[in-house]
């Protein structure tokens, strides 16, 4: 089974579970922890997703910012079997890794690329924008 465990500085990874729920609603196989609004720790929380791991899982952990405390502190659960570790997590990709049962180095490193696509500069179209003024009068 594919698990993940999603680590932010403050309530970002909440955040991120609760926008999956709303889009695709419940999903057991995710657990978060928002890292400083108390004083458990990173590591504390981890050791404790890994108490239900089974060696069959595959772990996918992800974190907000690369080479940030939370994912210093994840990057050293690397040595788990089965586990790979995302920084610089985003929606597009969790709702793409939530639908997944297991999944590849090839198929990781795919969505990886593509959720990087949803990362972008927005601009009005000044044609479409143009086109419906028009159509206003």
């Amino acid at each position: 089974m594919l698990k993940f465990f999603i680590s932010s500085h403050g309530h970002f990874a909440s955040g991120i579970k609760s926008s999956v729920e709303i889009l695709m609603g419940p999903n057991p196989r995710i657990t978060v922890f928002d890292a400083y609004v108390t004083q458990e720790s990173v590591q504390e929380n981890l050791d404790r997703f890994y108490e239900n791991v089974e060696p069959e899982d595959q772990v996918i952990l992800l974190s907000d910012l690369y080479g940030g405390s939370v994912n210093q502190v994840m990057y050293t659960y690397l040595d788990r079997p089965n586990t790979r570790l995302i920084a610089g997590v985003n929606l597009a990709l969790v709702l793409e890794l939530a639908v997944k049962e297991e999944i590849s180095d090839e198929e990781l490193a795919e969505l990886v690329e593509q959720s990087r696509m949803m990362l972008r500069v927005v601009e009005l179209d000044k044609s479409e924008a143009k086109e419906e003024d028009e159509d206003f009068f």
